[in-house]
């Protein structure tokens, strides 16, 4: 789409990014949309080993995943947003059970698309109509892909993205548009020798720089696999419940990690102050009270009692 001749694409990429700020992301960059073909060969070998284990959907619809022209016909710019969901808070029983810090708070998901959709309302009253499509964490776009080509990071060997002033416990979003605008470049590769994730991996699921085995790594275990876990993981997952962070904690670059400052992520207090005892006694009519609503829900009652039992149980 062309706009106005007054303004020009450096001007517009200018204050997409002001916005974004306002709006609380703490990263924006952006790319040019085209066809991913440095990761489509790496997407095939990962897929071909089955490293992606009960979770189907991901060899589903490639051509979409590895190209956002095809989700958003005529796209020209990938806008990558970036949104902290660090917390410093931590249980008051050391014992307790861990919870990633992701799935603490709020449902990021709508936190996210309510302020993607708003930097696309002031967008739309800058520059008219355009088409656009907002994707967080739909599993149809490669988000650290684009996070990557459009300098919000580097991906980091536990194929996570990551920052040197932010580290990597961020949340993405991408804004498709079929908008011309001034492009970002990739950032270089900072973990160097670093492989201090590799080694704190609980499960050894980061098999290669790069490449995390789903089926070895805990947050998998402990939130897509529906049946029973598998036997060979008893009293590896390190006391985790719901999700992992063992490989973030781990890298020094979120040593400058700074809380999320999202009103919508901050957990009930009481979550921080089960005891591990509270944590085992946990029911249905207290999991509905304390957990409707944030990602720690998603996997239901009943999946989560069932790792409670799994961390516990020699």
């Amino acid at each position: 789409m062309q706009y106005s001749h007054h303004r020009n694409a450096a001007d517009l990429s200018h204050q997409i990014k002001t916005k974004a700020y306002e709006l609380g992301f703490q990263r924006c960059g952006i790319a040019p949309a085209g066809y991913l073909d440095q990761e489509a060969p790496r997407l095939k070998r990962w897929l071909d080993a089955d490293m992606n284990g009960e979770m189907g959907y991901l060899a589903d619809k490639i051509d979409i995943r590895l190209n956002p022209c095809k989700l958003l016909v005529g796209a020209k710019s990938v806008i990558c947003l970036a949104h902290s969901y660090y917390t410093d808070k931590k249980p008051s029983d050391p014992t307790a059970p861990k919870i990633s810090k992701y799935a603490q708070g709020g449902d990021y998901h709508r936190v996210l698309k309510k302020k993607a959709n708003a930097l696309l309302e002031y967008l739309r009253g800058e520059v008219g109509e355009f088409q656009a499509a907002v994707a967080v964490d739909s599993g149809t776009v490669l988000e650290k892909a684009w996070a990557a080509r459009a300098g919000i990071g580097w991906v980091g060997k536990n194929s996570l993205i990551i920052y040197r002033d932010s580290g990597s416990f961020m949340f993405l979003a991408l804004v498709i548009v079929d908008l011309e605008l001034e492009y970002d470049h990739p950032l270089t590769d900072s973990c160097a020798h670093c492989t201090l994730c590799i080694e704190a991996c609980p499960t050894g699921a980061i098999v290669e720089p790069h490449v995390v085995d789903a089926r070895k790594c805990i947050a998998y275990l402990t939130i897509e696999i529906k049946g029973d876990l598998p036997t060979d993981k008893k009293g590896k997952l390190d006391n985790w419940i719901f999700g992992c962070d063992v490989c973030q904690d781990a890298c020094p670059w979120n040593r400058k990690a700074q809380p999320h400052g999202e009103p919508e992520f901050n957990a009930p207090n009481e979550l921080y102050q089960m005891t591990a005892l509270e944590w085992q006694d946990l029911t249905q009519e207290t999991f509905n009270r304390l957990f409707k609503g944030i990602p720690l829900a998603r996997g239901g009652y009943t999946r989560l009692r069932r790792n409670l039992d799994f961390v516990r149980l020699p």
